[in-house]
């Protein structure tokens, strides 16, 4: 079954520093199948992200690719989990990454 991974990155992204290889295990990344993320699309699409670097601000996921996920998004993606539909897992990284101002990166399907 497809899915994302998402995982806390250990500093902020810097400004011209890419980020286009696929590396979950670098991030101690959490798997969510893609029918949790596809039902947060609507209102992901308000959000906003970064594709690959900060350098490229965008809204809602990358969602073949990668997205940088500041600590403010994270907050509000997570206000967005309803309990019994998403993983107790994913409301937890979105809950640290915004309680700690850490940033989350998303490899898409």
């Amino acid at each position: 079954m497809a899915a994302h991974e998402f995982g806390l990155m250990p500093a902020p992204p810097l400004p011209g520093q890419r980020y286009d290889t696929y590396t979950p295990e670098k991030y101690a990344c959490i798997r969510v199948e893609d029918a949790c993320i596809e039902s947060l699309c609507p209102a992901l699409s308000g959000l906003d992200f970064y594709w690959h670097s900060t350098d490229v601000p965008a809204k809602g996921l990358a969602y073949t690719g990668i997205t940088l996920i500041p600590p403010a998004t994270a907050a509000r993606i997570s206000a967005l989990l309803s309990d019994h539909a998403h993983p107790a897992s994913f409301r937890a990284l979105l809950e640290t990454a915004a309680g700690e101002e850490k940033w989350i990166i998303h490899f898409g399907i």
